[in-house]
């Protein structure tokens, strides 16, 4: 048995016990800030849906949804730099993770919902340089956009629920 190591009916050593309580403490804290990008990016999806409403549209709010937009696609970059995190730093490690469909699915998922925010990123950008605001048709088209993706986004907590309790893995 290597130093350190508990024997059966012992307590373990300081070191091993220091260093278990270590790497719970990562493993608690990676998954912490993981939900708490999943959260935010909910919020600021739901932020621009309710923005995007041709009766409330103005300069400002269009300002506003550029701000919620870089928001939004920086909480889509905390969730993927999270989630590499778990994947490397975390207890069952990149050669568990890495076998997993669900979690493969979980990436494909997160393509999709940057993908989806290229339209209206780019739509609010032309809209806040244009000399007038963006016509009603204009707006409720990226209001379906974002409503999509913000309802697609619901089948990824979905998928990490299946993976994290061992179900469909290798």
């Amino acid at each position: 048995m290597g130093a350190g190591a508990a024997t059966h009916g012992q307590a373990p050593s300081g070191a091993t016990f220091s260093a278990t309580i270590g790497a719970m403490l990562l493993e608690a804290l990676l998954a912490y800030v993981h939900l708490a990008a999943v959260l935010a990016m909910v919020v600021f999806s739901t932020s621009q849906a309710a923005l995007l409403r041709p009766e409330w549209l103005n300069a400002a709010a269009v300002q506003r949804l550029r701000l919620v937009d870089r928001i939004y696609l920086g909480t889509l970059a905390a969730l993927l730099l999270t989630g590499l995190l778990r994947m490397t730093l975390g207890h069952k490690g990149m050669a568990w993770y890495g076998v997993q469909p669900l979690l493969w699915a979980k990436l494909a998922g997160l393509g999709l919902l940057a993908w989806a925010a290229i339209g209206p990123h780019r739509a609010y950008a032309r809209w806040a340089t244009a000399p007038t605001l963006p016509g009603a048709a204009e707006v409720s088209a990226v209001r379906r956009t974002v409503m999509r993706a913000a309802h697609g986004m619901l089948l990824i907590p979905l998928l990490a629920t299946l993976l994290a309790r061992g179900v469909f893995t290798r």
